[in-house]
Order: structure tokens, then C-alpha cells, then sequence
């Protein structure tokens, strides 16, 4: 044991040793400068042994018995589960099994404390018994009520409990068999006993126009009102403020500024201007953010509101704002022909992309004409449908597409890798009914707005930096080298073969050349697993899949509780000449703003899967071509082509043969007629059955077309 594995061992042995963070520990240490690498690789050491535990908020601490670690449980449908241990600074440990009758009372989400009784094998996980939960995820849960033998129960929403829970008095809440009810978890179910709760609310028969959607916010602590004090200090800033009153800022209302948002936008974070200089080639990019500084004031309700959600919320049918409307759809929102506070970054760059100079400003601007991106697009196009532009307007439209452009290509080189993920959006009928769905793809439009906000960000955030500034960055860490290896032999498997898959450059090749071909959805998504999420972070650590060193968030104040907190850097900079924050106070806001963007991104999907769900009931039986998204030894998944919802084809559905399950090349393959269905696939499935309480859809295989082009073919 190192030196440095002795000295935190001790300090956390200290009877008046209260936990902290990482960074606070190292200080204490000596190992706050040159060291502290070592110590981050030490940390990690003691935590893999199970010696050291990082806790939910990342303060650390001396675990329990020898052999134990803490980790954050996931239950399984047939009972039991697995652990997943707590990371240190992205060293991430393989997750441990659980079997049923050593999981005492955890459910989904709680941190828990697990004695290792087997060790992992290339085989096999480690399994671990369950000694204690330390930290419960909710007491607060909600499915749908139904009677039983004279009791009330209730069947929990997914896959959290295998069993209803027992419940005490239903008739003090009127409740009838089939409600959709949120309950608080008076005892917690064991493989000994059943679970028992009380009812808090009811949300609404089953079925209801909006109860889902209520559901989903219930599960996931969404909030569905602002304080009667935040909306006052809204109403009162509004009421305070003029659009003659310029507040000493420099006057960019004669300028030529446009913003592109999708159609139903409602809050217009950023408006953009592009100038070429037509003898030179040189261009000039203004990209205006709307300055939400002036109106929320640190410490404040806004603010203190604000900071708690951390972000906006984008449910089907519905948004939560961070800040109520009278600020996000109102005061702050760039809005055609009204002057509004913008935060400004100018910059210039050479023929070749190249940035040459960068000033900031506090500015106010009046957008000139508010596009949606669909206009943009057939503009460009030449459409049937394009909008009628003045030739000003046309040209600095044609000219940004150039200039977009240029610095893409700039950022290609540097070996940003581009994920093509396209989202799903759900088509709804005035009831909030879902009619259908498709997915939403990024088109040239979308692009040119997208390098436009990066190129501000990387612009910000080199300002800061150069400034010794602390800022709250938008880090994505190196990937795993055994992932990416991983994904090199996994894409090999598809034809794409690739030498070096620690090669960025590599790794860009094999989306480019799988871009046309039916294999792009599996290669893209079989990348993203193999990368680490993104977070918000004080750590100067870089963005790996931009390909940028030094990178933030700055330009959606309105939506992102990030960008607020980097306006508020650049704005003390500009008027002290430097910025002031406390790094620990930073980093546990990174910490919450990355969980509170986690439960956005999973409420979202979760709403979308059970509308499509309630849609797919309605077609039992129906035939449909998918692609396989997902293998394991208890079958594969596959999501649906015409509609972006994924289901389960068991493996006791293949009745054809005994097929055997290839980890390495993600493959089910029958021993006897060879026939194989591998990630990426195309195969045509029967619609079979539809559990809503469950939230899961299964398939049956009615044609499967597996592709094995051979090595050179492509």
C-alpha cells in the first residue's frame, strides 16, 4: 500500500473527520497541485477495494467491513438485481449480482453497502449480498390501484418492485380500482414480506387524457408549479422594465440579427449575424444570447428557483420550465421586433475558419426576422415552399450556410466525432392522444446553428480560462480503452475494420463510412455506449467528442442553470477584471446539474415509451420491419422502423433452434440451422403483447434477413 492509499486511509479514520469532495480531501493532503493525479488513482484504488466509499452527494468516507462496497442498486424483473459501484472520477467498476434472497428490502435507485462473496471471472459478475441501505432513492412511488380479496393494492409503475404493495386505508382518498395513484412506501417489500404503503393522491382513472403524464412527473419529482414568490419577483422585474432603457449598453438594434428555433419554440435563447467581407474572405460572427443576468439576481427567489431545476424540462405536450413565462417566453426571449438584453460574442475568422479575434459585449439587439428551421431548409433548398426573403436577408442566409460550412469542416479535422442519433417526436391529436410518431432528424439547418453555439461556447470558455477564471465546464472524459476496443472488434464483426480504435480519427472513419448503409444505427449507438456521459464540471478536462479542450455552456440561460452561472463569470470579469468562486460550491453544483439533466432525459423517454405503448396496444398482431438494437443470452431487442419504441424477442420465442449467445460480436446463433440474428440486423416482428403496468412490449420474429457481406465488399 502506497503512501499516499496510507494517508487517506488515516484521515478518514479520524474521529472529527467530516466527509468531503475530492479536490477538498486533496487539499488537506498536500495533493491539491502536481499530485493530485495520484491521489485521484489512489482514491480509486481504495474504493475498487472497497476500503474507501463515495456517497450520493461524492463526499468520501470509510466504507464498512472488509470486502464491501457501495454501490446504487437496480432491481430486476424475476427478483434480485445488480449493484453498480460508485465511480471515482470516472473509474468505473463491473456491477455485481444480486440474487433475490440477499437483496433484503433495496429497490431501484438506493445506495446500498454489498459484501462481495464471489469475484468476477471472464465469465461471470461478482455476486454480493446486501448488508445495509444507506440512502433510499424516494419513499414515493406510483402505479395503479386494484382490490384483492377484500385489500387494496397497488401494482407499481415498471419494474421497480416484483410484487404489488399493500395498502393501509384506500377509502380515505376515494379511490376506485383502476386509478393511477402515488403512495408513500410505509414498509419496504422483502423477499420475507410484502411491501405496505399509504395513498397521498390520486392522479386519475387509467387511461385519462393527461393522467400519464401526471404519472411520469409524480415518479420522477417533477415540479408542476412555480412559488407564489418566484412569480411575484417575475411580474415585478417585468413591470421594472423598458424597452427605451438600454442600461448602458452598446445599441446592436440597427444590426441585421435573425434567430432559427424549431416551429413551436417558444423562449429564443440566441440570435446570430454573419458578414462576409466579400474582397478579403474574411468573415465575422455575432452570436447574441439573451442575458437573463439582468433579470435574476444571485440569491434570489428566480435564482433560488432556478438553481433547484437546474434545467427546462421537454415532456410530449408539455414543457416545465426553469423560470416562469413571464421570464422565458417574455423578457428574456429574443423575440422579433422587440429590444431585448443580450450577452454578445463577436468573433473573426479567416478564409479558412480559423478564429483570429473574439471581443465580448453586453448588448441589446431587435431581431429582425424569427425563421424556423424548416424555412431555412427550403430556402437553401430552392423549395417550392420557401419563404420570400429581401435580397439582405437571402444573402447573409446563404452566407451563413458558408460560413457553417467552413468551420465544420475545421472541426471534422480536428476529429470531432458526430453521433447521428435522431430523436423521436410523437404526432398527438388536440387530446394529447398519440396519432403516430417519427423520428426527428438534423438536417443542414439545424447544423449551421449548432457550429454557430459551439464556436461561443469554445469562445467563452478560452476567455475564462485564460483569465484563471473557476467556471462551471461541460466536460466529456476519455473513454475506456477497453470499450473502445470493444467497439473495434464489434464493428470489425459488421465489415468496418478498425486498427487503432483509440484513434479518434479511427473512430471517425467507421461512422463516415457507415453513415449510407444499413449498419449505421448499430455502429452509432454500439459507439455511444462505449464513450462516457458528458457532465458539468469546475475540472479542466476537455470534451472528447467535440474535440475540444476547453469547453462550456453558454447559450441557453433560459433552459440551462449552467449557462447562467458562466454569464454571471463573464459579466464579474468584465467588471473586476477577474472571476471569484469557490471550487467545492462548483463542483457540487456540477454534481446536482448533472442529475437534474439525468431525470429530465429519463422522464422524456419514459413519457414518450408509454404513449407509444398505449398506441402500439391498439395494433396486437400487426407485422413490422425493425432492426435489432440490443443482444443478450435471453434474446435480443429490436426497435420498430416506423415507430422509434423498442421491444423484447425472448429467446423462448426462437423456437426454430438452440441458438447460443456471442457477447463479442453481440450475436444469437443457432447451434443446428446456423441462422443468426446479430446487433444491427433487420428482421420483421409481430406485435405480441403490450404490459403497461410493466412499461414493456414484446415481440415475436416473423422474418429476420441477417446481412454477412463479405470482408472487402465494402
Amino acid at each position: 500500500m502506497g503512501r499516499i492509499h496510507d494517508q487517506i486511509l488515516q484521515a478518514l479514520s479520524k474521529r472529527n473527520y467530516q466527509p468531503v469532495k475530492t479536490r477538498e480531501l486533496a487539499r488537506k493532503l498536500g495533493h491539491g497541485g502536481g499530485s493530485f493525479g495520484s491521489f485521484r488513482q489512489a482514491l480509486a484504488d481504495l474504493v475498487q477495494q472497497g476500503r474507501v466509499e463515495i456517497t450520493r452527494s461524492q463526499t468520501i468516507r470509510k466504507a464498512g467491513p472488509q470486502g464491501t462496497v457501495v454501490g446504487t442498486y437496480r432491481t430486476l424483473a424475476n427478483g434480485g438485481g445488480f449493484v453498480r459501484p460508485h465511480a471515482v472520477d470516472g473509474n468505473q467498476a463491473p456491477e455485481i449480482r444480486i440474487f433475490p434472497e440477499n437483496a433484503l428490502d433495496a429497490s431501484t435507485g438506493d445506495i446500498v453497502m454489498v459484501q462481495i462473496l464471489r469475484k468476477a471471472t471472464q465469465d461471470r459478475p461478482a455476486t454480493g449480498q446486501i448488508l445495509r441501505v444507506t440512502e433510499r432513492q424516494s419513499h414515493q412511488f406510483v402505479g395503479t390501484y386494484f382490490e384483492r380479496s377484500g385489500e387494496g393494492f397497488v401494482k407499481v409503475d415498471g419494474k421497480v418492485f416484483a410484487h404489488s404493495i399493500l395498502i393501509g386505508d384506500p377509502t380515505t382518498k376515494n379511490v376506485k380500482p383502476g386509478d393511477k395513484v402515488v403512495f408513500d412506501m410505509i414498509r419496504f417489500p422483502s423477499p420475507e414480506e410484502r411491501g405496505q404503503g399509504v395513498i397521498t393522491e390520486v392522479l386519475g382513472p387509467q387511461g385519462a387524457p393527461g393522467v400519464d403524464t401526471l404519472a411520469i412527473m409524480r415518479a420522477y419529482h417533477l415540479p408542476d408549479h412555480f412559488p407564489k414568490d418566484v412569480l411575484d419577483e417575475a411580474h415585478h422585474v417585468a413591470e421594472n422594465f423598458s424597452e427605451e432603457n438600454l442600461d448602458g449598453r452598446k445599441d446592436f438594434t440597427a444590426d441585421l440579427v435573425v434567430t432559427v428555433d424549431p416551429i413551436d419554440a417558444k423562449d429564443f435563447d440566441d440570435a446570430v449575424q454573419v458578414i462576409k467581407d466579400e474582397k478579403t474572405g474574411h468573415w465575422s460572427l455575432a452570436v447574441h444570447i439573451a442575458d437573463v443576468c439582468a433579470f435574476v439576481k444571485p440569491g434570489g427567489v428566480l435564482d433560488r428557483e432556478a438553481r433547484s431545476r437546474a434545467t427546462s424540462i421537454y415532456l410530449p405536450g408539455k414543457v416545465i420550465p426553469m423560470f416562469p413565462e413571464t421570464i422565458s417566453n417574455h423578457l428574456a426571449s429574443l423575440q422579433q421586433d422587440k429590444v431585448r438584453y443580450v450577452q454578445s460574442v463577436f468573433m473573426e475568422f479567416d478564409p479558412e475558419g480559423r478564429r483570429t479575434e473574439t471581443r465580448f459585449e453586453r448588448g441589446a439587439i431587435r431581431v429582425k426576422r424569427r425563421f424556423h428551421y424548416e424555412e431555412v431548409q427550403a430556402f437553401l433548398d430552392n423549395a417550392p415552399n420557401a419563404p420570400a426573403l429581401d435580397d439582405a436577408t437571402a444573402n447573409m442566409v446563404r452566407n451563413m450556410r458558408e460560413l457553417a460550412l467552413i468551420l465544420r469542416l475545421r472541426r471534422h479535422r480536428k476529429g470531432y466525432l458526430q453521433l447521428d442519433m435522431p430523436e423521436p417526436e410523437l404526432e398527438m391529436d388536440r387530446g394529447g392522444k398519440v396519432t403516430g410518431a417519427h423520428y426527428r432528424y438534423q438536417d443542414l439547418s439545424h447544423q449551421i446553428i449548432e457550429e454557430f453555439m459551439l464556436c461561443a461556447n469554445e469562445a467563452v470558455a478560452e476567455r475564462l480560462r485564460d483569465a484563471d477564471c473557476l467556471f462551471l465546464r461541460r466536460i466529456h472524459p476519455e473513454p475506456d480503452p477497453l470499450k473502445l476496443k470493444a467497439f473495434g472488434r464489434f464493428a470489425s464483426s459488421l465489415g468496418f475494420e478498425v486498427e487503432n480504435p483509440e484513434d479518434r480519427f479511427a473512430l471517425q472513419r467507421v461512422l463516415e463510412e457507415s453513415a449510407e448503409k444499413p449498419e449505421r444505427t448499430a455502429v452509432h449507438y454500439a459507439l455511444l455506449r462505449s464513450l462516457k456521459q458528458a457532465v458539468y464540471s469546475p475540472q479542466e478536462e476537455g470534451h472528447y467528442a467535440l474535440s475540444s479542450s476547453c469547453y462550456c455552456h453558454f447559450t441557453s440561460p433560459i433552459r440551462r442553470y449552467p449557462d447562467l452561472t458562466v454569464h454571471r463569470q463573464l459579466d464579474r470579469l468584465r467588471q473586476t477584471g477577474k472571476g471569484t468562486s469557490d471550487e467545492s460550491e462548483l463542483a457540487f453544483l456540477g454534481e446536482h446539474c448533472s442529475a437534474m439533466e439525468r431525470r429530465a432525459d429519463l422522464a422524456e423517454r419514459e413519457l414518450v415509451k408509454v404513449k407509444l405503448l398505449e398506441l402500439l396496444a391498439t395494433k396486437l398482431g400487426d407485422h413490422m420491419p425493425a432492426m435489432i438494437s440490443g443482444v443478450a443470452e435471453y434474446g435480443f431487442f429490436a426497435e420498430l422502423k416506423e415507430l422509434p419504441v423498442e421491444g423484447l424477442v425472448h429467446i423462448s420465442n426462437l423456437h426454430d433452434d438452440i441458438y447460443r449467445y456471442d457477447g463479442e460480436t453481440h450475436t444469437l446463433t443457432g447451434m443446428k440451422f446456423k441462422r443468426r440474428f446479430r446487433l444491427g440486423d433487420e428482421v420483421t416482428v409481430e406485435i405480441a403483447r403490450v404490459d403497461m403496468p410493466k412499461r414493456q412490449l414484446d415481440f415475436r420474429p416473423v422474418l429476420a434477413i441477417t446481412k454477412q457481406p463479405k470482408r472487402g465488399q465494402r
